[in-house]
């Protein structure tokens, strides 16, 4: 056996083993058994039943399914242009020579991702409720703006969640960016400032380009994180049931589905059409940034 273990041809399977049980047991297999799932009804208690393509075909109809769909993408594209130029800008200010107290507005910035998402969800509830009391409507008053009610509104709930998710990821998303700078070496802006160019420029012509695979990397887990949320509208509006679905996302429209209607075949449909979703954005943006071009 130690002679098998120390073998140049073997030790390399050795070592990509544990990825490997972990990528079929807990990938591959769920991955499967949905997708075999969604051409059934399933329900608890019951046999399963072969239906084909009823549950696509249900989906292609489903109102709801629609809106949770176009919520989930109008979510992960705003949380785009919220939380990558942002993180950005504060990780050039932070990274900058000028900056004191650089650990300190990095942990600062971080302290929200180490908080519970459940937790943060209720404070936020809190924060935008309608009631005069409440901390947003009593900034607002100051203003002499008339209370709101934040979370019976398609945009004034679309407000909360993207607050929520910036105050969240916003220092996690510096983080990466900060690791993408310390890889960029000076010598690029000595001879900008060489040349005469100004911040602005060097930001533009020398960060922003060689942040190019750190800004690959965010955008795409920021778009599975986008249209894989639901414990933050979850917990904003106290359950699955916000007003009018205006707060219902696909991962929240596959949870009723299968919780809470016990239609688990149905369900599994909703997941295999979120993961198809996913996948054909991720690779589209991977395509059009040039990840997928050979090498010169």
């Amino acid at each position: 056996m130690k002679k098998i273990l120390h073998s140049q041809k073997v030790a390399p399977y050795v070592f990509i083993l544990p990825f490997v049980l972990v990528f079929l047991i807990f990938w591959l297999y769920p991955l499967l058994s949905s997708a075999g799932m969604s051409f059934q009804k399933v329900t608890l208690g019951q046999d399963a039943a072969w239906i084909g393509m009823n549950n696509y075909e249900k989906l292609l109809g489903d109102k709801i399914f629609g809106k949770a769909v176009m919520n989930s993408i109008v979510y992960m594209l705003l949380t785009l242009i919220v939380l990558i130029p942002g993180p950005m800008i504060l990780a050039v200010l932070i990274n900058s020579k000028y900056m004191t107290f650089k650990g300190f507005f990095k942990s600062s910035f971080f302290f929200p991702a180490l908080t519970s998402v459940v937790v943060a969800g209720t404070i936020f509830r809190l924060m935008f409720g309608e009631m005069e009391s409440s901390l947003i409507n009593t900034i607002l008053s100051w203003f002499d703006i008339e209370p709101m009610k934040f979370l019976k509104g398609q945009t004034t709930g679309f407000i909360a969640l993207l607050t929520l998710a910036a105050w969240r990821w916003t220092g996690v998303n510096m983080l990466y960016f900060l690791a993408g700078l310390n890889n960029i070496s000076d010598d690029y802006y000595e001879a900008a400032s060489i040349d005469g160019a100004s911040k602005f420029q060097k930001f533009m012509l020398i960060t922003v380009p060689l942040l190019k695979p750190t800004s690959i990397y965010v955008i795409t887990i920021s778009i599975y994180a986008g249209l894989a949320m639901f414990v933050e509208s979850l917990m904003l509006w106290n359950g699955n049931n916000s007003p009018k679905n205006i707060g219902l996302t696909i991962v929240g429209y596959l949870y009723r589905q299968g919780i809470e209607k016990n239609d688990l075949g149905y369900a599994a449909a909703v997941g295999i059409v979120l993961l198809a979703v996913t996948m054909i954005i991720n690779l589209s943006q991977l395509t059009l940034s040039g990840m997928f071009k050979k090498g010169d």
